[in-house]
C-alpha cells in the first residue's frame, strides 16, 4: 500500500517499508528496510531546509494481477509519485521505483526481474535485496537497470587508469591508496549518492547497476536531478558540506619528506630554503615516530628538545609546522591502559588484540566514540597546539589495518562490517572540533582517506603511499579528478611518489620533474616520498622509541641542478597565482566547485570533453595538459568547445572545438588559458 506522512511517500507490502522524502534542491532520499523501523542515522546528509514536495497517490481496487507457480496474469494501474523540483519518483503497483527528470526521462529504474515486472521475466530477482545475516542486520543488494551509453564519475579514489567508472567494480572499503566516496556525476543528468558506511562494493555493469552492502539495517541513498555537473555538484555539496576556507599558508609550497629526525635538521632545511636560496614554503612537516610512542602524541625531547622555539622560529619566517598523528597506540604507550579501560580502542571478534603491527603491537584508537576524540585532542593540544603546531597529518586514516578482515573489528558505533567507512571522517572530526574550540577559524588538516562528508571536517587528502612510476602518475591524476566529483575537493599527492625512487637516477629525475609540474597546478602542492637509499636504521626500530632513520634528501635542491632550476621555477610560478587560487578556493568553500575538475563540468555540452581524462581545469580559467608518459616532449591536447584558447607560453590562439599538438620540453607543461584570461603564468 502507499501512504504520505510529513512530506514523505511510503510504501509497504508485506515485511518491507520504503520512505521517500525531499531533501535538499531538486533530490530526493530512499530508504528501504524489512525491520520495524528505520534506523535514526542520516550518516553523510545533513539536514536540508524544508521542502514541499508534490505528492500523487492512486490505488486501483482489486488484487491488481494473480500468481500461480510460474505464471502471472492481470495488472494494476495503481501508482504514487513524490516531486520535489526537478526530479520524480514513482512507484509501480508492485512497488518499483523509476526517478525522471522534469521533461520525464528516465534518470534510474530499479532492476526487478519477476513474471510482474516489465519486462516480464521468469528470474524472480529483486530490485531490493535483504538476506539476514545476524540480529537486525542484512546483506544488502539495491539494483538499477543500465542506461545505454552513460558514462559515471566520481566515486572517490581508486588505484586504476580509469576516469570514467562504467564497466568497473569497485570496492566499498577504505585502505592505504584507496578511499572510498561513493558519489557519482552522471551524463544522463543525475547524481548519486550511497548513503551507507558499510563495507561492501558496486559493480557498474553493462547490464544493470548493483550495490551491494554486506552488512546493515536499511537501503539508504540520495539523487539529485539537475541541467549540469556544477549544479549537481553544488546541490551534493549543500547536503553533504562544503571545505572551510583553505588559509593562505596552505596554497603556496609544502615541504615534506621520509622523517626529518631531529629539530635542527628540520630547522636547517627550512633556513636553507628560505633565507639562503629565497624560495618560499607555507609548510614543513615533522613525520612519523618523532613520538616518545605511538599512542603517546607527543615529541620526543631527545631529539626535539624545544619544539615551542622551532615553531616561533619558522612561524617568523611564515612556514607553518605540520606535525604527523598516527592512530595507532601501542601496548607500551602510557596511555594504553586507561584508553582500554574506557573503551577508547578498536575492538577484535576473535583472536589477540592487535590491529596493526608496526614497529610494536598497537591497537586503532576508536575515534566513533566521542569520548576518544575528546580524549586525544585533549593529549595532542597540550603537547602539540599549545607549542605552536597549527597542522596536522592524520596518517593511516583508513585506519590501515595489517590484515584487512573487515568482519573481525567492531567500533563505539558498530562492526566494522556495518559502520567501518566512517572512521576516516570521525578521525577529522576529531582534530576539526579541537581546533575550532581552540579558536581557529579554518582549520586544515592532511588525512589518508575520506569518506562522503570528510570535506567539512577540514579533510585535505593525499593518495596515499604509491609508487614512483609514471603508472603512479596517470593514476593519481585520475584518482583526483574523481575525488574532486565525489566531493573532496582539498587532495594532494605525493609529488614523485612514495615508493621506489632513488634521488640519483636520471630517469627518476624527469618523473619527478614532471610530476612536479602537476602538483604546481594541484589543490595543495607538496613534496613528499621515501627516497633511496634509505640511512640510519640501526638504531631501536622495534621499541619505536627511538630515532631509526630515514630516507634520503628530497628538497628540491637534492636532485641536481637542472631538476633544481625547474622546480624553482614552478615554486614562483605557484607564488604568483596565489590571487587567482585564492579566488577559486572561495568558490569551492562556498558552492563546492571542485578548483581541480575534469573538462566536462565546464564544457558539459561538449560531447568530447566527457571523453578527456588527461587534462583538467585548474578554476575556471586553466587548462592543465601535464605530461604523464615517459620521455615525451610534445603531447596532443584537446582544447573543449564553447570557448577560444591561449598557450600559455607561447600565446598562440586556437579556436575550442579541437585537438592541437604542442611542444613540452622538460621544463614545460602545456597550459592554456581560456577567454583571453590574463594571468601571470610567466615571468
Amino acid at each position: 500500500m502507499f501512504y504520505k506522512c510529513d512530506h514523505r511517500l511510503y510504501y509497504k507490502y508485506d515485511n518491507e517499508t520504503v520512505c521517500v522524502e525531499p531533501w535538499g534542491d531538486n533530490a530526493l532520499r530512499v530508504r528501504a528496510t524489512y525491520n520495524a523501523e528505520f534506523t535514526d542515522k542520516d550518516w553523510a546528509l545533513m539536514k536540508p531546509a524544508a521542502t514541499k514536495p508534490v505528492i500523487d497517490i492512486y490505488e486501483e481496487e482489486g488484487p491488481g494481477g494473480n500468481a500461480i507457480a510460474n505464471m502471472f496474469s492481470g495488472s494494476s494501474k495503481s501508482y504514487a509519485s513524490i516531486v520535489n523540483g526537478k526530479i520524480k519518483a514513482e512507484f509501480n503497483a508492485h512497488g518499483v521505483l523509476t526517478f525522471t527528470d522534469q521533461n520525464n526521462k528516465v534518470l534510474l529504474k530499479e532492476n526487478w526481474q519477476r513474471l510482474k515486472d516489465d519486462p516480464s521475466m521468469s528470474l524472480n530477482r529483486s530490485g531490493r535485496e535483504f538476506k539476514s545475516v545476524t540480529g537486525d542486520n542484512f546483506k544488502i543488494a539495491l539494483r538499477f537497470c543500465p542506461n545505454d551509453g552513460e558514462k559515471i564519475f566520481g566515486m572517490g579514489q581508486y588505484q586504476m587508469k580509469y576516469l570514467d567508472m562504467k564497466g568497473c567494480t569497485l570496492e566499498l572499503a577504505h585502505r592505504n591508496s584507496q578511499a572510498s566516496v561513493p558519489f557519482y556525476i552522471s551524463n544522463c543528468g543525475y547524481g548519486f549518492l550511497w548513503n551507507n558506511p558499510a563495507i561492501g562494493k558496486v559493480t557498474f555493469g553493462k547490464n544493470q547497476t548493483e550495490w551491494i552492502a554486506e552488512s546493515s539495517k536499511q537501503i539508504d541513498y540520495w539523487i539529485v536531478a539537475g541541467d549540469t555537473p556544477a549544479e549537481i555538484e553544488e546541490a551534493y555539496t549543500a547536503v553533504t558540506g562544503r571545505p572551510p576556507m583553505m588559509p593562505d599558508y596552505g596554497i603556496g609550497f609544502w615541504q615534506c619528506k621520509l622523517r626529518y629526525r631531529t629539530q635542527d635538521e628540520l630547522l636547517s632545511v627550512a633556513r636553507k630554503h628560505k633565507k639562503e636560496l629565497g624560495l618560499p614554503m607555507d609548510v614543513i612537516v615533522v613525520d612519523f615516530f618523532h613520538w616518545t610512542q605511538q599512542g603517546e602524541y607527543k615529541f620526543d625531547p631527545r631529539y626535539w628538545p624545544d619544539p615551542e622555539a622551532m615553531c616561533k622560529e619558522l612561524d617568523e619566517m611564515g612556514i607553518k609546522v605540520m606535525v604527523s598523528i598516527w592512530p595507532t597506540v601501542d601496548y607500551r604507550s602510557e596511555n594504553f591502559a586507561e584508553m582500554m579501560e574506557k573503551g577508547y580502542l578498536v575492538r577484535t571478534e576473535r583472536g589477540f588484540r592487535i590491529t596493526m603491527s608496526c614497529f610494536g603491537q598497537e591497537v586503532f584508537m576508536d575515534p566513533t566514540n566521542p569520548g576518544t576524540r575528546e580524549f586525544v585532542w585533549k593529549k595532542a593540544k597540550q603537547n602539540y597546539w599549545d607549542k605552536g603546531v597549527r597542522l596536522f597529518w592524520l596518517d593511516e586514516a583508513e585506519p590501515e589495518y595489517s590484515a584487512y578482515d573487515y568482519d573481525n573489528y567492531r567500533y563505539y558505533l558498530g562492526s566494522d562490517l556495518e559502520v567501518g567507512n566512517v572512521y576516516p571522517l570521525y578521525y577529522a572530526k576529531t582534530f576539526f572540533d579541537g581546533m575550532k574550540e581552540a579558536g581557529m577559524e579554518n582549520p586544515i588538516n592532511l588525512l589518508r582517506c575520506a569518506w562522503v562528508g570528510s570535506a567539512k571536517y577540514g579533510a585535505l587528502v593525499w593518495s596515499g603511499d604509491i609508487d614512483s612510476t609514471y603508472d603512479s602518475l596517470q593514476r593519481q591524476l585520475r584518482a583526483g579528478l574523481s575525488m574532486a566529483i565525489a566531493g573532496i575537493p582539498w587532495w594532494t599527492t605525493d609529488i614523485g611518489g612514495f615508493h621506489g625512487a632513488y634521488t640519483d637516477d636520471p630517469k627518476f629525475r624527469k618523473l619527478l620533474v614532471r610530476w612536479f609540474q602537476y602538483g604546481c597546478f594541484s589543490p595543495v602542492f607538496r613534496l613528499h616520498g621515501n627516497r633511496n637509499p634509505m640511512t640510519g636504521f640501526d638504531g631501536d626500530i622495534f621499541s619505536g622509541t627511538d630515532s631509526f632513520g630515514t630516507g634520503a634528501d628530497n628538497e628540491v635542491w637534492s636532485y641536481g641542478e637542472e631538476c633544481f632550476e625547474i622546480m624553482k621555477k614552478y615554486i614562483f610560478l605557484r607564488e604568483r597565482l596565489r590571487p587567482y587560487i585564492k579566488e577559486q578556493m572561495e568558490l569551492t568553500h562556498k558552492k563546492g566547485t571542485p578548483i581541480m575538475r575534469p573538462l566536462f563540468y565546464d564544457f558539459p555540452g561538449d560531447c568530447k570533453a566527457w571523453n578527456i581524462d588527461d587534462q583538467y581545469m585548474f578554476g575556471s580559467d586553466i587548462l592543465v595538459a601535464p605530461v604523464i608518459e615517459e620521455d615525451s616532449y610534445q603531447r596532443c591536447v584537446y582544447l573543449p568547445e564553447g570557448a577560444e584558447w591561449t598557450n600559455a607560453w607561447t600565446g598562440e590562439k586556437y579556436h575550442g572545438g579541437q585537438a592541437v599538438t604542442v611542444e613540452a620540453p622538460l621544463d614545460t607543461i602545456p597550459l592554456f588559458l581560456k577567454n583571453g584570461a590574463k594571468l601571470p603564468i610567466k615571468e
